[in-house]
């Protein structure tokens, strides 16, 4: 039976315990005295996540999605959010791990705090079975964020501790509203009204997308001032808590949003009818500050979508390894093999990728980080969100292919992994919302300049093979074409973005893959040269077949 490196057989499902590219992951990027605690955790974590949250998630997708009970038999307007039993449990368990709270507070077996490595890792499990959920877990790691780094400590010292909860006190879940129907992506034109009184300031308006609708505890909201001016530095940062004393804080939810999948978060249309809200940070700075959450937003998107992918590409090769057709398992046609191999490629290196990212940016939140690595993070953060959101929608497309029929089952997971991806493309920003970041990055801190040279240097570092030469023409001619959109006019350069940074993309994950060659050897290796060769399109007609080649070696027959 064919059984990836890092997926146990049916009966036995556990998504970390045999997972190599993250524990190696982890052995690089943890502090020695965290690692053996994160083992230990994560695969338990792991056990959970492929059977039980996954047995939950399942019916939270198909019968029991989150529904709205808007008047009680009063007819009072109570805007109440139904979520399953199922859903509660998974909601106590996952938090507990410390998923957020322990990026911001000590774990207090080790004495210290956790950070977003560790997080990510557990997301990355969590998003295997259930990319709906990890997207409250997402806000709630914005909220977190937004709190720690801008509140002061009277607003921190309310908020945060039930955001960071762990079990230790009542859990408030997070939310970022930012939508507002004639804004959209154009937050700037945004019109929820804050309304200074003798007690505090009050919110009216509404918000159109509002995830985390009615299980959110609080929610970080946009709004402007009476007298502020128009547009996005108009804008301040509002913490709103969903309950004063037990009661509504002057919010409605109007809908929730029949959406194509990720049906496990409650989306809504809300309304602020005077809604008691405290004032995070400097009141001219609102925009700033959630532009900050939202690039951690990105990361957390990226990682659900490698752990779609993860997803998708296991029950591919799972169910591929039990189909007979034509008195063959398919794992035993070429065809097959070529498509498995290069998908376990993608996967592999697109994680390692990820993984790089999340441990810069671990030095950039901590404040260690110089002004360059500060620009690389954020040119990072669009072209990888942007490539792995791409991805996730093939890879469970091809999933679906591979299964035939069964595929578009829902008795499979395959059609909801389909239907998850899809919204990753759409979160946090579209292509061409991040097309817009990289010109904003190029031209205002020539972020292009920094991306050649510290993909030069890593290269530097690599002993001299044909792949890696391959990979520095390849670097050259990004250099030419980086250097030639920096000096194009706006609307040449809005044109031209997307596809650079998918070439930027690629680049820099076939750089962490030769890495990954020469550091760990073993299926490294030739995952590495089927990287190269699929990724710049450089095999001929009848050459070798090196994805046929490796198949058993690789995949673990």
């Amino acid at each position: 039976m064919v059984v990836l490196k890092g997926e146990a057989p049916v009966g036995e499902r556990n998504f970390y315990s045999k997972d190599e590219t993250l524990k190696k992951l982890l052995v690089d990027l943890l502090p020695a005295d965290f690692q053996a605690y994160a083992h230990r955790e994560l695969s338990s974590f792991g056990r959970l996540a492929a059977n039980e949250i996954d047995e939950r998630a399942r019916h939270t997708d198909r019968e029991g999605a989150p529904k709205l009970e808007k008047y009680d038999r009063l007819g009072e307007d109570i805007s109440h959010v139904w979520v399953n039993e199922g859903y509660k449990r998974t909601v106590e368990e996952t938090y507990a791990t410390g998923i957020v709270g322990y990026v911001h507070k000590e774990i207090p077996e080790l004495g210290r705090k956790g950070n977003y490595v560790y997080s990510f890792a557990q997301g990355y499990l969590l998003s295997q079975t259930e990319p709906g959920f990890y997207c409250p877990v997402t806000l709630t790691m914005a909220t977190a964020y937004l709190l720690d780094h801008f509140a002061d400590e009277e607003v921190k010292a309310r908020f945060l501790p039930h955001v960071c909860a762990t079990g230790d006190v009542e859990l408030f879940e997070g939310a970022t509203f930012l939508t507002e129907r004639q804004g959209g992506s154009d937050v700037g034109a945004n019109r929820v009204k804050a309304v200074e009184t003798e007690s505090g300031y009050r919110l009216y308006g509404e918000k159109y997308f509002a995830s985390n609708a009615g299980m959110a505890g609080v929610a970080m909201v946009l709004a402007r001032i009476e007298g502020a001016p128009e547009g996005s530095r108009g804008l301040t940062l509002f913490a709103v808590p969903w309950r004063v004393e037990g009661k509504l804080n002057g919010i409605k939810i109007r809908r929730l949003k029949d959406k194509l999948g990720v049906r496990a978060v409650p989306s809504g249309e809300v309304e602020f009818d005077g809604a008691e809200a405290f004032v995070v940070g400097d009141p001219a700075q609102g925009l700033k500050y959630m532009m900050e959450a939202l690039n951690l937003s990105r990361i957390c998107n990226a990682v659900a979508s490698i752990g779609i992918m993860k997803r998708g590409l296991n029950e591919a090769a799972e169910y591929a390894d039990r189909r007979d057709a034509f008195g063959r398992k398919l794992t035993e046609f070429p065809m097959v093999q070529d498509s498995l191999m290069k998908l376990r490629a993608k996967q592999e290196f697109e994680t390692a990728a990820i993984f790089d990212l999340i441990s810069l940016y671990d030095r950039v939140t901590a404040g260690e980080a110089s002004s360059e690595e500060q620009v690389l993070n954020r040119l990072l953060i669009a072209i990888l969100k942007k490539e792995s959101a791409e991805q996730a929608i093939h890879f469970s497309h091809e999933a679906i292919e591979m299964h035939g029929g069964n595929g578009y089952i829902e008795d499979f997971v395959t059609p909801r992994l389909l239907r998850d991806a899809q919204v990753l493309t759409v979160w946090e920003g579209t292509a061409n919302i991040l097309g817009l970041e990289l010109i904003r990055l190029v031209n205002k801190f020539s972020a292009h300049e920094v991306f050649i040279r510290h993909l030069s240097l890593r290269l530097d570092k690599l002993a001299a093979t044909a792949d890696v030469e391959a990979v520095r023409g390849k670097l050259a001619d990004l250099q030419g074409e980086l250097t030639a959109f920096a000096g194009f006019d706006a609307d040449l350069q809005t044109f031209e973005a997307k596809i650079l940074m998918q070439k930027m993309a690629r680049l820099f994950e076939n750089v962490v893959a030769l890495e990954w060659a020469e550091k760990h050897g073993g299926i490294y290796v030739p995952l590495a040269e089927i990287f190269t060769e699929m990724t710049w399109n450089t095999r001929k007609l009848g050459a070798e077949m090196k994805t046929v080649k490796h198949f058993e070696y690789v995949m673990g027959v």
